[in-house]
């Protein structure tokens, strides 16, 4: 273990620490520390929960000690870039605990609350400004705040940033800051577009690597179920009515099934919380407040808004539903195993998620336990309607018969059952009710014909379920 003293860290900085209980660095810390101090350039890929807001604040405050100056109005001298709201403040909290014997001039500036207080910061003159980038392109374009002369930018979750769309931003707010400066570089995963925009920002950086690309924390114990999707709110409460659940995280892939998540566990009695986009800042900060407190033992979010959810001795993370994106999961699962504990992670998974769990096991290069909790009646159904594979011998019309996967005996419908029973679903064209078999139409030339058009009709659909 190394301490902050080894690593060059200033008393002023170090008394801070302290203060915060902080001893020994991190892995990341004692790599990235160093070269910072010296001024370089750092691409660092590392998970959330590896101490990285630590590894770079720290060296920014020191180099602001060093080279002590009022910043000018409308000027930032250390630009940090988050990808959301609760990021951006917990990364400024944390630049004021390790400043807190330097009295720098720090301030975040985020969307979802009022701009005044945010214009009076900037025109006062930063030590160091945490944002998002749409916020700060909207101040920018007002010309409240000028980076011609800004000394350090840090792009935090890099990753992220891509998932939401704010690489063409982040370029917009690159070009205006100058050549000379140190940049620091952070991602938990290295897709081609990020590693494209690393190449533009960086100029000789020190790697610093904590974990592999796209890996998963060693110390989280992972589960998947597979579920009917009906079944999962079932499963769900099951899950977290155990006792060893202390503190769980349930992961939702939109904002109304977070609030629909949320409103099924209290129906049952199991406080909880729901944070997303739709929800005010006040909001958010109280919810995450309760859950940090204690008060409430389940936080529902959305993967947006649990970037910047920091919060120690979080015991569980469930995933409600997988993410569409792979490289989410490892996010996802990283807030539980923090600061060297041992977390769960618990996956359902109904039958149109396979895929996404096939892929996640492919991107992590890992298999996830799994284990069928499916209803049994309804896994046997899907066991029976798996396609049968062609026979090679070429059979006549009258003996080819379709039957049930593994069963001799042909298929055959319910007693009075048509055939539009079996075709997909979906909006009808004609606009009227679907007509029993063998029923005449207008157009129809003979017993049992259907009306014209009907055959393009089905051929139209998308598949049963399709939404636009």
């Amino acid at each position: 273990m190394t301490d902050f003293a080894g690593l060059g860290v200033a008393e002023t900085i170090l008394r801070a620490l302290r203060d915060e209980g902080y001893t020994n660095a991190t892995p990341i810390q004692t790599r990235a520390i160093p070269p910072l101090l010296e001024g370089k350039d750092l691409l660092g890929i590392a998970q959330t929960g590896t101490g990285k807001t630590c590894a770079f604040a720290v060296p920014i405050i020191q180099r602001l000690l060093s080279h002590p100056r009022r910043a000018a109005p409308g000027t930032v001298r250390a630009l940090i870039l988050a990808p959301t709201r609760e990021l951006a403040v917990q990364i400024n909290d944390s630049f004021r605990a390790y400043g807190r014997h330097a009295r720098l001039r720090t301030a975040v500036i985020v969307g979802g609350v009022g701009m005044g207080p945010q214009i009076q910061a900037l025109a006062g003159g930063l030590d160091v400004l945490v944002a998002t980038p749409g916020r700060l392109m909207d101040h920018m374009e007002q010309r409240r705040v000028r980076l011609d002369v800004t000394e350090v930018v840090v792009l935090d979750e890099a990753d992220h940033m891509l998932d939401l769309g704010f690489i063409v931003p982040i370029r917009r707010i690159v070009s205006k800051l100058p050549k000379t400066r140190q940049t620091l570089f952070f991602s938990a995963t290295m897709p081609r577009e990020i590693a494209v925009l690393a190449d533009e920002m960086l100029r000789n950086p020190t790697r610093v690597e904590v974990t592999p690309v796209a890996t998963t924390a060693e110390r989280v114990e992972q589960q998947a179920y597979f579920v009917d999707s009906k079944s999962k709110r079932d499963l769900l409460v099951e899950i977290l009515s155990a006792k060893n659940v202390e503190r769980a995280l349930v992961f939702t892939r939109t904002k109304r099934g977070a609030d629909r998540v949320a409103k099924i566990l209290g129906e049952v009695g199991i406080v909880s919380g729901a944070i997303h986009g739709n929800k005010s800042q006040g909001h958010r900060q109280r919810t995450l407040g309760d859950f940090k407190a204690g008060r409430t033992r389940v936080l529902v979010a959305t993967d947006i808004a649990a970037r910047g959810i920091d919060v120690d001795g979080v015991t569980h993370v469930v995933n409600f539903e997988l993410p569409e994106v792979p490289e989410t999961y490892v996010h996802r699962i990283g807030r539980t195993a923090r600061a060297g504990a041992t977390g769960i992670a618990i996956s359902l998974c109904d039958n149109e998620e396979r895929h996404l769990l096939r892929a996640i096991e492919k991107v992590t290069r890992q298999q996830i336990p799994t284990e069928d909790r499916r209803d049994p009646a309804r896994r046997l159904d899907a066991e029976m309607t798996t396609p049968v594979p062609r026979p090679r011998r070429q059979q006549s019309h009258q003996q080819a018969k379709p039957q049930f996967a593994g069963h001799g005996k042909p298929q055959q419908r319910p007693h009075g059952e048509s055939r539009s029973a079996h075709r997909p679903a979906g909006p009808r064209t004609d606009g009227g009710a679907a007509k029993p078999a063998g029923a005449k139409g207008p157009n129809a030339k003979g017993p049992g014909a259907k009306p014209q058009g009907a055959k393009n009709r089905w051929r139209r659909r998308g598949p049963a379920g399709a939404q636009g």
